[in-house]
């Protein structure tokens, strides 16, 4: 069965919109972009248009990277910035990593800061202090996924552990997407086989270990796949790899499952 996210998102939005409203006051979320790197100008340009479903007022600055981290404090400085993105990559190394960690973690509306990771893989769902308090920011991505499979019935109904004893493989283990999913559903009980281009590991209660396992022994035995590879080169997942009656979902913007995936799979979600 074909599945489309918009109905899902529709309902988010109309929530989100009306929490705004309830506020009083207005929002303003900065984004910062580098270059003219053609999939990071149209995600901010994704980025203008829901915020601006939303009731949120977007600015996007396009600025030299030699300067953003200056760029960056003086955002953190402005008590008018409710909160921050950054279009990566910028210097595609470490330097990215430490300008994670430069927003400051109250506005970093994406989860990268150093502060959110630690959250994330402690498994501590819950903030306060500091003028916080609530759920912990997680990556957006690897939480509309499972916000997706939820709201299909396949994410299970506990509240602790909703998928239980199921096994998943995702293809796709970046800090961004990949493997903070993997390790969110480990934590909600999962045994989650990760695949990229080193190889395979196996996480379990958030934690990862390299294993070895094929793509075929993993997929023919998980219950969901998950795929989110950027390349034409990657060997779509086909029918006959999947198990009897799994779910499959792809996030990636190049198509990563076989036609016959699309007719035949008992639940398929094309994109996030």
């Amino acid at each position: 069965m074909l599945v489309t996210p918009s109905v899902v998102a529709a309902r988010y939005r109309s929530e989100i919109r009306q929490e705004i409203r309830s506020l009083g006051t207005s929002l303003k979320v900065v984004g910062f972009l580098c270059g003219d790197y053609g999939p990071s100008h149209t995600y901010a340009e994704y980025t203008r248009s829901a915020c601006e479903d939303l009731g949120i007022h977007y600015e996007l600055r396009c600025v030299e990277r030699n300067t953003l981290e200056q760029e960056i404090e003086a955002a953190n400085d402005d008590d008018a910035v409710n909160g921050i993105m950054i279009y990566y990559p910028i210097f595609g190394n470490e330097q990215d990593r430490y300008l994670k960690d430069v927003v400051d973690y109250r506005k970093d509306i994406e989860g990268l800061n150093s502060f959110w990771i630690h959250k994330l893989y402690e498994n501590e769902r819950l903030v306060s202090g500091d003028n916080q308090h609530g759920k912990a920011v997680v990556p957006c991505t690897s939480l509309a996924v499972i916000k997706i499979l939820e709201a299909n019935g396949a994410y299970g109904t506990s509240m602790t552990r909703p998928v239980e004893n199921k096994t998943i493989t995702i293809f796709n283990r970046s800090e961004v997407v990949g493997r903070p999913l993997a390790v969110m559903m480990s934590n909600d009980g999962a045994r989650v086989y990760s695949f990229d281009e080193f190889g395979p590991m196996l996480y379990s209660e958030g934690e990862g270990r390299e294993v070895s396992i094929s793509r075929a022994e993993a997929l023919a035995a998980s219950d969901l796949v998950i795929t989110g590879v950027p390349s034409k080169q990657f060997p779509k997942v086909r029918y006959e790899e999947l198990a009897p009656h799994s779910i499959c979902l792809n996030f990636a913007t190049i198509k990563n499952f076989a036609a016959d995936v699309e007719e035949k799979a008992e639940l398929f979600i094309p994109l996030v």
